[in-house]
């Protein structure tokens, strides 16, 4: 019973959030509902026994949606006083996501603990951890069944780097190369001149 209550209310977070991400007017609000959505999507992930994968979307997304929100903050015209005004006014609202974040928490290490998710009398679980780590499943299937399909979204992600490189590199010009080869063969005789001016005259250059 526990384990339908949580499933329910992780997916309608992460459905109310994800469309709160699409209708909040700021951009740093519209971050802070996005982490609300990864968390939740990581509980649904700890519900169906893939614990790895629920790491993966709090250590690797939430981590990364923290860089995008600092790229937003700078890239972006925000009025940092009209968002220190408003402090007061959403702190209420704050601690009510806190709170229902930590009763979330409890619930999915409750449902956790009580075995499969039993949704439509079928079970939804992951391989037993006992028999098969989570890890090792995901492993063996990454690189037995599905192999070339890996190795595929690799080399898209590969040539999107790539031509993202290319389309913003731009030969700019009136910019001095560096000669390395004509740097290292210069001599010291060559670098510096040594002078003994007169009293009261300067060094011509």
């Amino acid at each position: 019973m526990i384990q339908t209550i949580a499933f329910y209310l992780f997916a309608i977070m992460v459905v109310l959030s994800a469309g709160l991400v699409i209708t909040a007017r700021n951009p740093v609000h519209s971050v802070l509902w996005l982490i609300l959505a990864f968390f939740n999507a990581a509980g649904l992930m700890l519900l169906v026994g893939a614990e790895f994968i629920a790491m993966l979307l709090v250590i690797v997304y939430v981590g990364a949606v923290a860089v995008l929100f600092l790229f937003v903050v700078m890239m972006l015209d925000i009025d940092f006083s009209e968002l220190r005004g408003g402090f007061t006014r959403y702190l209420p609202f704050g601690v009510a996501v806190a709170l229902v974040l930590l009763c979330e928490i409890v619930i999915a290490g409750g449902a956790w603990e009580a075995g499969p998710v039993q949704l439509a009398g079928r079970t939804a679980l992951a391989p037993d951890p006992a028999a098969v780590p989570n890890i090792q499943a995901l492993g063996i299937l990454l690189y037995t069944r599905y192999l070339f399909v890996f190795e595929g979204a690799g080399l898209v992600l590969l040539v999107a780097m790539i031509g993202a490189i290319v389309l913003t590199h731009r030969a700019r010009g009136g910019v001095r190369q560096q000669n390395v080869r004509r740097q290292n063969m210069r001599r010291p005789q060559d670098a510096t001149r040594n002078t003994n001016p007169p009293v009261g005259q300067g060094v011509e250059l």
